[in-house]
């Protein structure tokens, strides 16, 4: 998750009118603090994350105050707190300070393109307030809908009418959830996530949803998010230099997606397409340093640069260069090969050979000129290599890439160093 919490939460959801819990950033001064308690008699204290990480909450790291010295005892507290929630670990940047809503109903909803369905689909339970996965599934609604046509009121309503949600709140919802589609479309969102939705009673006794939490995943790639005006930070924490540079070459085409799996890895994986990635992720586990995608059809100085940037951080301590895709339909693979060929032999001449398995599999068009580019690298530079076309099995080929992996941890590499004249290289 990229963000979290109501302090980008709050200005994105006024772009659609969605109504939302207030909120004060960091840079509150005591004077508002205590107007906000005096107006709504109780607040939440947040660490404010750069980026989005979650489980705060059971973590102990939300304070509550009704009363400004407790506000600030709380500010105290969480402004430079530190927080792990499974592999991901983030420092608070502040706090923010986010009015109480009292409610007697709490919703989940949430957006996003589901792989499931391979259609935008809504998950919505009216026993929101905690994670969706302790829900009892019974609970839970999960519906797809038609891109074209946009999250219509009817899918809402059917949705919570097959719940049995209480009548109160569904007339509420039904206006109010499908104005979020316009705001996970419009700015190029993969994950719109809404929970709790608190329904708080208006002066009338009508029920009014109340955004009280915020989360959302972009697509860093569409150039959508740029309207948003987003402090870039939100898409840099916790990253690695190594994934910050080549984060630095995001454009519209080609994926450059990569995230540091395991530093002391020596399968170093070029991965092409997001199914591709997942598979090659699971099956390769602590012998992969990065899990990557770059498909998307990227042009060739862009695949060059990014291939570079890997080589650079990963080839010393690399067994094996390990490219894999699934068929293409789009991605000339001669462009992409020929980069990664020139990559792998500007970095022998900038630093000197390094024992090296070259193993690849992929399909699509110009494959046979692709592998041939990197054959003829490969051979000028002394180093083994296989290769897999198109009708070969992924997950075989993932198991060969380790097969040699353990055969150059068992002495192969330093077998190889020798054939490439290095003295003193680790086996």
């Amino acid at each position: 998750m990229q963000l979290t919490g109501m302090r980008y939460g709050a200005r994105l959801l006024s772009y659609v009118d969605f109504p939302r819990s207030e909120v004060l950033g960091p840079e509150a001064s005591d004077a508002e603090v205590a107007d906000l308690i005096a107006r709504h008699g109780e607040i939440f204290i947040k660490p404010a994350f750069r980026g989005g990480i979650g489980k705060k909450g059971k973590a102990g790291l939300i304070g509550r105050a009704r009363d400004l010295e407790t506000a600030l005892r709380e500010k105290e507290r969480l402004f430079f707190v530190e927080h792990t929630a499974g592999p991901f670990r983030a420092k608070a940047h502040g706090v923010t300070y986010e009015a109480a809503v009292p409610a007697t109903y709490e919703v989940y909803f949430s957006l996003s393109d589901s792989t499931r369905f391979r259609a935008p689909a809504i998950t919505l339970s009216h026993h929101g307030g905690v994670d969706i996965e302790e829900v009892d599934p019974e609970a839970i609604a999960e519906v797809p809908f038609e891109a074209l046509t946009g999250l219509k009121a009817f899918v809402i309503a059917n949705a919570l009418t097959d719940l049995g949600a209480p009548r109160e709140i569904i007339s509420p919802l039904v206006q109010a959830l499908p104005r979020l589609w316009d705001l996970f479309h419009g700015y190029g969102m993969n994950l719109l996530e809404l929970n709790p939705i608190r329904m708080r009673p208006s002066e009338g006794g009508r029920l009014v949803p109340v955004a009280c939490d915020f989360k959302a995943e972009f697509d860093q790639d569409d150039p959508r998010v740029a309207r948003l005006d987003l402090p870039p930070a939100l898409f840099d924490v916790g990253t690695s230099p190594f994934e910050q540079e080549v984060n630095q070459l995001r454009t519209y085409q080609g994926q450059s997606d990569v995230y540091v799996i395991n530093p002391e890895g020596d399968i170093l994986p070029l991965t092409f397409g997001g199914g591709a990635n997942s598979l090659v992720t699971e099956l390769l586990g602590d012998d992969a340093s990065i899990s990557s995608d770059f498909g998307g059809n990227p042009p060739y100085e862009k695949m060059r640069s990014v291939a570079s940037i890997c080589l650079r951080y990963f080839l010393r301590r690399s067994n094996v260069l390990f490219v894999i895709g699934g068929k293409a339909n789009n991605t000339d693979i001669h462009v992409t090969f020929r980069a990664i060929a020139d990559a792998l032999r500007e970095e022998f001449g900038r630093a000197g050979p390094s024992p090296l398995y070259v193993v690849a599999g992929r399909g699509g068009p110009n494959v046979v000129q692709g592998m041939g580019a990197l054959r003829d690298t490969c051979e000028v530079l002394g180093l083994p290599y296989r290769f897999f076309g198109f009708d070969s099995d992924m997950s075989r080929v993932c198991e060969y890439a380790r097969q040699v992996n353990a055969w150059m941890r068992a002495g192969g590499r330093r077998e190889l160093a020798r054939k490439l004249g290095l003295d003193g290289e680790r086996g």
